[in-house]
């Protein structure tokens, strides 16, 4: 096996990294239409009050059930502010702090704001296009 490709194997299992997504949101001018064709039309399940859920389980903790969110937002929300982009993705991720802490260390511009829910811990970054990126560190899921 060629040395990086080791290596990259390596650091892929260290704490602190990506491991799915965990939501996409757009903007819409007209969000509640828009999420309506994708339950009508692509047969998505909705859930009241946190949009549509694509459930999954992971290769490496297979008994642990993970979701996607999709979610339409109003064209006039300031939710992905800074960013002038109409979407935002979030991923999933296994160690927020450890993940913060090398972020950092790259030089990453980081978002002060954290947020904290029974579901999970937040906080954001952006892209060197400026486009916001949501981190989300579920809490602990039953199996």
């Amino acid at each position: 096996m060629p040395m990086a490709v080791a290596a990259a194997q390596g650091k892929a299992r260290e704490k602190g990294r990506a491991i799915g997504i965990g939501g996409v949101f757009i903007k819409s001018a007209d969000h509640r239409e828009l999420s309506r064709w994708y339950w009508e039309k692509l047969g998505l399940r909705h859930s009241p009050g946190r949009g549509i859920l694509l459930q999954w389980r992971a290769d490496d903790a297979p008994n642990v059930r993970r979701s996607t969110v999709w979610s339409a937002f109003p064209q006039n929300s300031r939710y992905f502010d800074p960013s002038p982009a109409p979407f935002m993705i979030n991923y999933i991720v296994d160690d927020l702090d450890a993940l913060l802490d090398k972020l950092k260390g790259w030089g990453v511009k980081i978002d002060p704001q954290r947020e904290d829910y029974d579901y999970g811990r937040f906080a954001w970054i952006f892209d060197p296009d400026g486009n916001k990126i949501e981190l989300w560190e579920p809490a602990e899921q039953d199996e």
